[in-house]
């Protein structure tokens, strides 16, 4: 629970909707490329060591459907990522407790798996033990799937869609790196795959 909201505390992993339609795997980079419909797929193609510490990566047309996650809640939109980090940052978990500016990354993440780094405050660094994961979100590195097919950012970024479209082409996202002290809003590629979360109705 964070403010009002109440988030899953892992990226969603389910290969059908909540109708119990299977949601088509892809894993030939082409094929993914070229997709204008949903598909899912695992970091690196790699199930047996991905599917379960990480989740899957999803396209945003599979997000855009509306029932991906379980019934009682759903995928949020943009505004409502915005309306937990404005919690967040307002309410000390900043990494160096203040209340003004992003700086809640460490307060998402676990305290493993992140690529090390030395900068303070940054997910990377096990500095503020007190504030990693502080708010219970449990953010993992599960990297993303390039809108070309190709993966990366595995053990350096956790990125997730949001329900809200930003042009034909391109959705919003959020996202945290292990360099980094802010979580960060930006729009992607549709065809890109990435992490979901889900958020109580």
């Amino acid at each position: 629970k964070i403010g009002t909201q109440t988030w899953l505390v892992e990226n969603l992993k389910t290969t059908k909707y909540n109708d119990g339609t299977s949601i088509p795997l892809v894993t030939d980079n082409t094929e993914w490329k070229n997709l204008t419909t949903p598909g899912y797929c695992w970091y690196g193609n790699d199930a047996a060591n991905n599917k379960d510490a990480y989740g899957a990566l999803y396209n945003w047309y599979t997000v855009e459907k509306g029932k991906l996650c379980p019934k009682g809640w759903h995928i949020p939109d943009d505004s409502e990522w915005t309306i937990m980090e404005d919690y967040l940052i307002a309410n000390g978990f900043n990494y160096d407790g203040s209340t003004s500016e992003n700086l809640i990354a460490k307060s998402l993440a676990t305290a493993y798996n992140w690529e090390a780094s030395s900068f303070p405050g940054v997910v990377g660094n096990t500095d503020f033990p007190l504030k990693i994961n502080s708010t219970g979100f449990s953010a993992l590195p599960a990297g993303n799937r390039m809108s070309t097919g190709l993966f990366e950012y595995y053990g350096g970024a956790g990125v997730w869609w949001s329900a809200t479209e930003a042009d034909l082409l391109v959705a919003w996202s959020h996202y945290i790196i292990s360099t980094s002290r802010s979580m960060t809003r930006t729009y992607l590629s549709k065809n890109g795959g990435l992490s979901v979360r889900c958020v109580m109705d």
